[in-house]
């Protein structure tokens, strides 16, 4: 059976997608990050919840802020992407939940009154759509190197507030010179698909 998308966008998103270490110092504009976003914003979620928030570090001042909490090995790579996010889950999501779910307006109430319920459904669907902004860095010819190798704690108290979880940080770019790693293998079909 064939794809729907032809085999050179399947490469682009996934086949030939890797993890960038290295990038151009070719910027990534403002224009971009809102064509990424157009996209990706009609990825599903739960009741439509939409709980991702993106911090885009620009300025020189808030990237030595950002790269001190980095983990070793992430710090070059982050001091020198052209630009980088950091990915975060809004765990004050359900009051957008009226204009973001029209058709049931009390789930905001409903199902999610309760903090932890909130943190959990924010978390969970926050990494979903960071998913799917990695897949539309890479629709817009870019490369992304997400990360988890950080202080959490660290970075909500440098760039967030007690209501926003971070999830990771993205460095964005055109891949430099030895960007790749060697890839990595994968899980055969049979050892992830089950039939019941």
């Amino acid at each position: 059976m064939t794809l729907a998308l032809d085999a050179a966008a399947q490469d682009l998103l996934f086949r030939e997608a890797r993890t960038a270490n290295t990038f151009t110092d070719e910027p990534v504009t403002d224009e971009q990050v809102q064509a990424i976003y157009d996209l990706v914003k009609y990825g599903p979620t739960a009741f439509n919840q939409s709980p991702l928030r993106i911090t885009l570090v620009r300025s020189a001042e808030a990237r030595e802020r950002l790269v001190k909490h980095m983990a070793e090995g992430n710090q070059p790579k982050t001091a020198s992407a052209p630009l980088v996010a950091i990915l975060s889950a809004d765990n004050e999501f359900h009051e957008e939940l009226p204009q973001l779910f029209p058709h049931f307006p009390q789930a905001k109430d409903v199902f999610f009154a309760e903090r932890p319920v909130r943190e959990g459904a924010a978390t969970l669907n926050a990494a979903l759509q960071a998913a799917y902004f990695i897949i539309g860095v890479r629709a817009a010819g870019l490369a992304a190197g997400p990360m988890t190798g950080l202080d959490f704690a660290g970075v909500q108290k440098e760039f967030l507030d007690d209501d926003h979880t971070p999830l990771m940080v993205i460095n964005i770019g055109k891949p430099g010179e030895d960007a790749w790693f060697p890839r990595s293998p994968r899980l055969a079909y049979e050892d992830v698909i089950t039939t019941v």
